[in-house]
């Protein structure tokens, strides 16, 4: 039996953090390999979707390059993903929202397509958890959880996990060595 295709989805890159790991150095922007981070995780999703957002706080002209739409936070100091992510389900224009950060250059398209795919089938959120974890940067929300992250949001939830799990959530298991999941969080990491 062959799979239906996928629905369409938005990609929703976050990069819209202080970069405080990095020295205050805007993340996405950093180079490796002889490009910016967003670059490469760009290139993977560019062509799963029509509707590319960037959530950014800062360099809006850098990172127009790599989107359709940008969105910044509501809030002003950099409230964190959770703010990036109501953000970028209220500009979305489809239903099913794949949230990715700008800092993992190693995600393939194989892993977005499963989540995708777990995530239409439960029709609810779909999240990537390894070793026991959830990992919320790696994940595909129905775009219909905008209500309810605004509300956790106003009661003064900010952790993107807590208010993802205040309703269902499909878990996608994956190894703890998975490299297609590493974060470039931290200046020796781009040396390599």
């Amino acid at each position: 039996m062959t799979c239906p295709p996928l629905p369409c989805c938005s990609v929703l890159i976050l990069a819209g953090g202080r970069g405080q790991r990095m020295g205050g150095r805007d993340k996405g922007l950093l180079a490796w390999k002889g490009e910016p981070l967003v670059a490469h995780v760009q290139r993977v999703v560019r062509p799963l979707s029509d509707d590319l957002v960037i959530s950014c706080n800062r360099n809006q002209a850098a990172y127009r390059a790599y989107a359709d739409q940008l969105v910044g936070d509501a809030d002003p100091d950099f409230p964190g993903p959770l703010a990036g992510v109501i953000a970028g389900l209220a500009a979305a224009r489809h239903e099913w929202v794949v949230v990715l950060a700008c800092d993992a250059p190693l995600i393939d398209p194989v892993l977005i397509e499963e989540l995708l795919q777990l995530a239409v089938t439960g029709n609810s959120a779909a999240m990537v958890r390894q070793g026991g974890y959830w990992q919320p940067m790696f994940s595909v929300l129905p775009r219909r959880l905008l209500p309810m992250l605004q509300q956790a949001w106003a009661a003064g939830e900010r952790s993107l996990q807590k208010a993802l799990l205040l309703e269902p959530v499909q878990g996608l298991e994956c190894a703890e060595g998975d490299r297609r999941l590493s974060n470039f969080n931290s200046p020796d990491l781009l040396q390599g």
